[in-house]
């Protein structure tokens, strides 16, 4: 079984964000790979152990930090590290983005077929959860998104997904695009030899011209998205310290009801 999967480099939720010239500014020190991304690295890795063979590819777009990872994908346990970076990226919207994503599925799928593509429910810095179904229909590949569960026989993913109002089970041929959430399973932590192997281990780096795409075809003027205006957060001013003398439940309740809360 080959698998590839898409993690992203995002900046952390927990850091002070700006913009530059409608772009979030991302910096090597704060980012990390996406959190919900490591589901869908554990579902891969899930399934080749389960299969008793195969390989798992990571697969990040972006710039010279977005290394980092894949480099993470590496500790937790896949085989092979892909990083596409071009400056023309830059800017790009999730239709952008998709059209990167898969051409470079191509490139490794014309080597030897993949069976899936494995994605996260969203990227924490974006939350569109547009892109596993951009990348399906570049792809024109089946797809299964927001999987709490993920199985493979027969030549067929299986998926249970769970709805406000509904538990379903949908299945499609393979190759496919599987996102998963986090409910799927509970992601691993990398050892002490994964981590020092990941340091030294090879990353296979594309430009646009590596995949044969033309630049005019993704990047910021390509987008179909723009960032109007963005200003800083402002402060809060109407925080209420309480000092608990005994009455504070009393007065967290009081407020709540002020302010129709409970």
């Amino acid at each position: 079984m080959r698998i590839l999967v898409t993690v992203k480099h995002t900046p952390d939720l927990q850091s002070q964000r700006s913009f530059t010239d409608g772009r979030v500014t991302r910096s090597a020190e704060d980012g990390t790979m996406n959190e919900l991304d490591e589901n869908a690295v554990e579902a891969a890795l899930q399934l080749v152990e389960a299969a008793g063979e195969g390989e798992v590819y990571a697969l990040t777009v972006g710039g010279p930090d977005a290394v980092a990872a894949v480099r993470k994908a590496l500790q937790l346990g896949v085989n092979h590290a892909l990083h596409v970076s071009d400056e023309a990226i830059a800017g790009s919207d999730v239709f952008g983005t998709a059209k990167v994503i898969a051409a470079a599925v191509r490139k490794v799928h014309e080597e030897a077929p993949l069976d899936l593509v494995i994605t996260g429910m969203a990227a924490l810095d974006g939350l569109t959860s547009m892109l596993p179904t951009a990348l399906a229909a570049e792809l024109d590949w089946s797809q299964l998104t927001l999987a709490s569960a993920l199985s493979v026989s027969d030549g067929e993913a299986t998926i249970e997904r769970h709805l406000a109002d509904a538990h379903e089970t949908l299945a499609a041929p393979l190759p496919a695009v599987v996102s998963v959430t986090d409910e799927a399973n509970k992601p691993r932590f990398p050892n002490f030899k994964l981590i020092m192997a990941a340091r030294k281990a090879p990353v296979t780096v594309w430009t646009l011209g590596d995949l044969g795409l033309d630049p005019a075809e993704v990047g910021a003027g390509a987008s179909r998205t723009t960032v109007v205006d963005a200003s800083p957060r402002p402060p809060r001013a109407d925080r209420v310290k309480v000092t608990d003398t005994g009455d504070a439940g009393t007065q967290l309740a009081d407020f709540l009801i002020e302010k129709g809360l409970a």
